[in-house]
């Protein structure tokens, strides 16, 4: 499981993507989310734009993101 530390309020999905090598570029983000592979929570979201606070957990191709505060 990747941990994401909150700089700010938030991080967006696709940023959250990159930042945990999941994805190498916004384009790769981009895409995974609008193909509902992406899911937030446990649903799947397809905003790349969704704005992740900490507690949210992100599953992507069967690895977990955890963002904290």
């Amino acid at each position: 499981m990747e941990i994401i530390k909150l700089r700010d309020e938030y991080i967006k999905l696709g940023q959250a993507l990159k930042a945990a090598g999941l994805c190498e570029s916004g384009v790769d983000a981009k895409h995974a989310i609008e193909h509902g592979q992406v899911k937030v929570n446990g649903a799947v979201e397809y905003q790349r734009g969704k704005k992740l606070r900490g507690g949210e957990v992100v599953t992507y191709h069967g690895e977990t993101i955890r963002i904290e505060a």
